[in-house]
């Protein structure tokens, strides 16, 4: 099989390059009174980042990208409206799963990205004919958090840096597999979605299985309350209902509860903000904005499994 390697070598660095180079001005002025010791260390930081993408990005022209629209019959731009009675009842069948194949999360996160990475690195192998093997590192702070507090992860397109924000349980395979398929080349959301539900359902590990179908229910969870109740608070309160309906294990039911938090005022206000100017910057790239990891996500996989389009 035809095989490259992507070096990802800034991802690899003790310290995220990106908030150097954000943040060495900054912290330089603040403690030293002067800049040019931070714009030093930024130039350097830049230089650094710009050399190791580059290298990525050489390795990355020769990566087959799968056609979504030829391989699974639905992208993006083509998605069947899924009615709101199959999503229920997709609630009912996958939370009847999830607890029948519940196992708790004791893997730690250095092992499980190894093997999430190799599954994931197989599943695309076996559609492309080739290999794009990529780092498993994973970081667990960057910068941009703190300007999109409502992430659980994120990837830096240009250098590959991959970081988890948050303990997320029975769901951080699904996020490990999202964030690395970013890594791989592929920038959409809902592309990084399914391409990490459909890698972790094909390969028989009952852990990164129930994650991917955890991730799944959360999905439709969020988008029928929205259909139920409508955006914005009410939205939430109806999550927490169908959570609390859905007769999923306590540890479950607790896990799903806690990727939904009550936010003061203040943090509502913050979050909202900026989720509009995410969703802006999605539409910007040719996406559907921020419904592609919920609604867009459950309407490809329905396309798939019931050839609708």
């Amino acid at each position: 099989m035809d095989r490259i390697r992507i070096p990802n070598r800034a991802a690899n660095s003790p310290i995220a390059l990106p908030d150097i180079i954000l943040a060495a001005p900054l912290v330089s002025r603040l403690l030293l009174g002067v800049s040019g010791p931070g714009l030093a260390l930024q130039a350097a930081a830049i230089g650094a980042y710009a050399g190791s993408s580059l290298k990525d990005w050489i390795r990355r022209i020769d990566a087959r990208k799968i056609e979504f629209l030829s391989v699974f019959g639905s992208d993006v731009h083509h998605l069947p409206v899924m009615p709101l009675e199959a999503r229920r009842a997709e609630i009912a069948v996958y939370a009847r799963k999830v607890n029948e194949i519940y196992r708790p999360m004791e893997t730690p996160r250095s092992e499980l990205a190894k093997r999430v990475n190799e599954v994931l690195t197989a599943y695309i192998a076996g559609i492309t004919g080739q290999r794009v093997e990529t780092s498993d590192s994973i970081r667990s702070f960057m910068l941009v958090q703190l300007l999109f507090p409502f992430a659980l992860g994120g990837c830096d397109f240009i250098s590959g840096d991959v970081a988890i924000f948050k303990e997320t349980g029975v769901f951080e395979p699904h996020l490990i597999a999202h964030e690395f398929t970013h890594r791989k080349g592929y920038f959409k959301e809902l592309e990084a979605q399914a391409l990490a539900y459909l890698s972790l359902t094909s390969c028989g590990d009952e852990i990164l299985v129930q994650s991917a179908y955890c991730e799944r229910l959360h999905r439709q969870f969020r988008v029928v309350a929205r259909l139920d109740a409508g955006a914005g608070e009410a939205g939430d309160d109806r999550y927490h209902e169908l959570v609390d309906r859905s007769k999923l294990r306590p540890e479950l039911q607790w896990t799903f509860h806690a990727l939904a938090p009550r936010l003061s005022p203040v943090a509502r206000t913050l979050a909202s903000a900026m989720r509009r100017l995410y969703d802006e910057r999605m539409r910007l790239t040719g996406q559907n904005g921020l419904t592609d990891y919920d609604e867009g996500f459950t309407r490809f996989l329905y396309a798939v499994e019931t050839g609708a389009r």
